[in-house]
């Protein structure tokens, strides 16, 4: 990656509007673009005029010659809630991603940044944002974190911060996409839907990018049976990996079709049936369920046929003295005590904490020259922990308890039949599995035209797809095809047919 020396400059006030561009390029298939990296801070105000927050945010922004057509510009973010946008940042399409070695183990500093071949600078320029709280993003004025702690309050931060980039970069006419990782996938569809509306910018979005989906946050409440059922075929795919299987298959698909339609059929029937089950329809299921993931039939029958993720992570290997991960099962860790209900740790945590905490220091305040009196804050999970409101102001008015941002992604899409859905799944991903995106994505009761608009890719990896570099080509593949699909789909509709009303 060449570059022009980062000069630092004098550390802002966490209160004024900034922006820090640095030049530099980065080689994409033989073809080098030139561009712009820029740390800023957005501030933000409600609906009074107040100041409320000030919003970092890195922008990554190619060159573009007088007269060509306005470039995308995707707008990107992790979850949690409560995590700073660092992991899709330097992990994954940004120009600088941190060379990560290939396997599943990691050693100490020092770490490497390096130019990214796998960018996506050669589709779409980038905003990647900070939530209140986390990374460099502080409240301002009268405002208390805890006042942008549930979703429709983070949504409409993530909102103000939108519409404000777009107001002084001068980018409202750019082609725009969202791209919303974990809890960042239930941000970006309750986001598409707020900017759709008049009051919210009335932004029609060109496409929406979901990776690690969790959109029905309903599902995972004790009772409810959908949950394990969407855990199944990832407890499998993990049970292949680590070859517990007695009969293990050559590939994961298309065995993984098979275990999903066991799993919608013969173990969610029998489960539906409660105490009306009888002792030879609960034994067939345990027999199967073990043969499917590995898991000892004496165990299943004893969770009455609901294992449990920390359970099955902490039993899988528990003969090797390991556990797996819940990010991401291909890793194991090793617990103090072979004995206990779930790991003590998730190794992916280890695997993740050294590059990323380093990288971004390293990265922001050295490389681009960014300065401040502020500490970069990774997440701040343990200040949010059991506090975040989960309620949420669907798209009918009405608030759910829990909030399902699918019905959002529903009725944005009916308003705006060209706007383009890719859901990003990793095989190996225990947070949020792939069986459960299908779930939520799949029942938003739209028309056989724009289930046409959706698109399901799957990889070889964990929740955090990027981190497997064997899996960067089919990814940057993936991305590619997305938004070479969006372009094509809006150059060849001149004005929409949809009659979409502006309440």
């Amino acid at each position: 990656m060449g570059r022009d020396a980062a000069t630092v400059v004098p550390a802002p006030s966490t209160d004024t509007e900034t922006a820090h561009p640095t030049r530099a390029a980065v080689t994409v298939n033989g073809r080098v673009i030139r561009y712009t990296a820029t740390p800023g801070k957005l501030i933000i105000r409600n609906d009074d005029g107040d100041r409320i927050a000030s919003i970092f945010y890195v922008a990554y922004v190619a060159d573009r010659a007088p007269g060509e057509a306005e470039r995308p510009l995707t707008f990107l973010f992790n979850g949690g809630p409560g995590s700073a946008s660092m992991f899709l940042h330097l992990g994954s399409i940004a120009p600088v991603r941190i060379d990560f070695p290939r396997g599943t183990t990691i050693p100490p500093a020092p770490y490497r940044i390096a130019a990214n071949p796998y960018t996506l600078l050669d589709r779409t320029d980038m905003v990647f944002i900070d939530m209140v709280g986390a990374g460099y993003s502080r409240t301002l004025g009268k405002a208390k974190e805890a006042d942008f702690w549930s979703v429709d309050s983070d949504i409409d931060a993530f909102a103000r911060a939108i519409r404000r980039y777009l107001t002084i970069n001068n980018r409202w006419n750019s082609p725009k996409y969202l791209f919303g990782e974990s809890y960042g996938t239930t941000r970006a569809t309750g986001l598409a839907y707020k900017l759709s509306r008049l009051d919210g910018g009335g932004i029609k979005l060109n496409g929406i990018i979901l990776l690690g989906v969790n959109l029905n946050h309903g599902i995972y409440q004790p009772g409810f049976e959908e949950s394990h059922i969407g855990w199944l075929p990832s407890y499998a795919a993990t049970a292949w990996y680590h070859n517990r299987l007695t009969d293990r298959p050559a590939t994961l698909e298309p065995w993984l079709t098979q275990v999903r339609e066991w799993a919608r059929g013969p173990y969610a029937a029998v489960l539906a049936k409660g105490h009306d089950a009888t002792d030879e329809e609960r034994g067939a299921i345990a027999r199967q369920y073990g043969a499917l993931t590995g898991i000892p039939e004496q165990n299943v029958l004893d969770a009455h046929l609901r294992i449990e993720p920390g359970a099955f992570r902490k039993l899988l290997l528990r003969d090797r003295g390991l556990t797996v991960s819940r990010l991401d099962s291909r890793l194991t860790g090793q617990d103090n005590s072979g004995l206990g209900g779930e790991p003590e740790y998730d190794a992916t945590g280890s695997f993740n904490a050294g590059p990323f905490g380093t990288g971004i220091n390293l990265y922001l305040t050295g490389q681009l020259g960014y300065a401040t009196t502020l500490d970069y804050r990774p997440n701040i999970y343990s200040r949010i922990q059991g506090r975040w409101d989960r309620s949420h102001i669907g798209p009918t008015g009405g608030r759910m308890p829990l909030a399902n941002t699918a019905q959002d992604l529903s009725r944005t899409m009916r308003e705006n039949r060209f706007m383009k859905v890719l859901v990003l799944n990793g095989y190996y991903d225990l947070a949020t599995p792939f069986f459960k995106a299908e779930y939520d994505i799949k029942r938003m009761q739209i028309d056989r035209e724009l289930q046409r608009n959706i698109r399901f890719e799957y990889f070889g990896s964990g929740h955090m797809i990027y981190t497997n570099t064997e899996e960067m080509p089919a990814f940057k593949r993936a991305l590619d095809r997305f938004y070479d699909e969006a372009a094509a789909t809006t150059a060849s509709s001149p004005g929409q047919s949809d009659h979409a009303d502006q309440d």
